[in-house]
């Protein structure tokens, strides 16, 4: 998600992470406190960790309390952040995705409403953008604080490998059609997809379902309206999934190749694939494998129109953005608030940008011809500025409890296991509260 649901999903080395339920710092991050004197920061375990391992040695030289920073790698996160939420090992703060993702924790009495840290400090919500803040707020209250950048989610390609079969990134899904062919003529996958880990796939349901329908029919299944499902809008965008993988757009080993471990990144960058639809964080993942690929021959794209859909051709889908929350029992709750403020100083904007993140800080704007790639960060701050809807990554919307079920039935329709019917009945069947 991926992650967008989806934050930013790729397997970090180095760090692993039993379900023993011990937490362990991955490398060194400037702590020097004991556990009496300091707070643990959770995250996930990706390539923007060098990032945050930075922001944690700050404020680390001048805090009296210290912040040691703890990663699960990414397949793993929301499993065992669910295993550890209710137990003496979690974490003090921890990232996650907004939406739904924290409802049962809040509906838990887990969290630390924000609402006295911003009281104390106004900027903790008045320096970011207001809808990308309030994708965090629960029943009024604000339990999160913005942290890496905003994800939405573009259909990326290789340069090279487009130019060589003579393919153009396509505008409208015809487009799309024409060069899968043209791809699969020049000898290679046209799209890879780390159908291994599922969330990956569920994009391409997302902005198909977005497309055809625009954003009223997931809101309204979302809310409850289950019948959202077996509408004809949504058996249309299951036709043209259908019709995509039977054309054999993503090969035929996709179910065996992962994100999480750079195996459908490594297939574009080397030239094995055309696209892959991926959140935005892609950049830093290729820069992180092959810097030089990411520099020259990494190309994007929005993800094309549909003709004669409801949804408009700007609308967006993603992770709004990731954010922080701060558990209840947390001891020392004061150097936290201190700490939340690095989230939106100069340097957490410009290390954000450094790497290809786009951060939703009301500064952001300022430090955008410092970003790794200045016009990859304009485009997307484009995007994102115009979108008139940004859909929230479905398995992030929706509560965690439903997120296993809603991926087996997107992975079982995508290869066939599931017809129209059976992936509408798994849908309705999805607890929605």
């Amino acid at each position: 998600m991926k992650t967008r649901r989806r934050l930013p999903r790729i397997v970090a080395g180095g760090c692993a992470l039993g379900l023993a339920l011990t937490l362990a710092a991955c490398g060194d991050d400037g702590g020097s406190g004991s556990g009496e004197n300091e707070f643990t920061v959770l995250v996930y375990g990706d390539a923007t960790n060098k990032v945050e391992k930075k922001l944690v040695e700050e404020f680390n030289k001048t805090s009296e309390v210290k912040a040691r920073l703890d990663t699960i790698p990414g397949a793993d996160y929301q499993q065992k952040l669910q295993t550890i939420i209710s137990t003496p090992q979690a974490p003090d703060v921890f990232f996650h995705w907004g939406g739904g993702s924290i409802r049962p924790f809040v509906d838990a009495d887990l969290l630390l409403p924000l609402d006295d840290f911003i009281k104390k400090d106004p900027g903790l919500k008045d320096n970011f953008l207001p809808s990308v803040f309030d994708a965090s707020v629960v029943d009024g209250k604000a339990y999160g604080v913005p942290m890496r950048g905003t994800q939405p989610v573009l259909l990326f390609h290789n340069k090279k490998v487009l130019a060589d079969a003579g393919v153009e990134p396509p505008e409208t899904w015809d487009d799309l059609l024409a060069a899968v062919a043209g791809l699969k003529d020049a000898g290679v996958t046209p799209i890879a997809l780390g159908g291994g880990d599922m969330w990956p796939t569920q994009m391409w349901f997302q902005y198909l379902y977005d497309r055809i329908a625009g954003p009223g029919l997931f809101q309204q299944a979302l809310d409850g309206d289950k019948e959202a499902w077996a509408s004809d809008d949504s058996r249309r965008a299951l036709g043209m999934i259908r019709e995509l993988v039977d054309a054999g757009a993503f090969g035929d080993t996709y179910d065996s190749v992962k994100f999480t471990n750079n195996g459908s990144p490594q297939l574009v960058a080397s030239g094995k694939a055309g696209f892959e639809l991926m959140g935005s964080w892609y950049y830093s993942t290729q820069q992180s494998l092959d810097e030089a690929f990411a520099a020259e021959d990494l190309g994007y794209s929005a993800f094309p129109a549909v003709d004669g859909g409801k949804g408009d051709p700007a609308n967006l889908a993603g992770n709004t953005n990731n954010y922080y929350s701060v558990m209840k029992k947390a001891e020392h709750p004061g150097a936290i608030a201190e700490f939340l403020k690095l989230m939106y100083s100069d340097t957490f904007v410009k290390d954000q940008l450094s790497i290809g993140n786009l951060p939703t800080t009301t500064n952001t704007p300022d430090f955008l011809d410092q970003a790794a790639s200045p016009g990859y960060s304009e485009y997307q701050y484009d995007l994102v500025e115009k979108a008139p809807h940004f859909q929230l990554s479905w398995d992030q919307a929706y509560p965690q409890a439903a997120a296993t079920d809603m991926h087996k039935a997107v992975q079982q329709f995508f290869n066939g296991q599931l017809d129209e019917d059976g992936f509408v009945s798994a849908m309705q069947a999805l607890p929605t509260s």
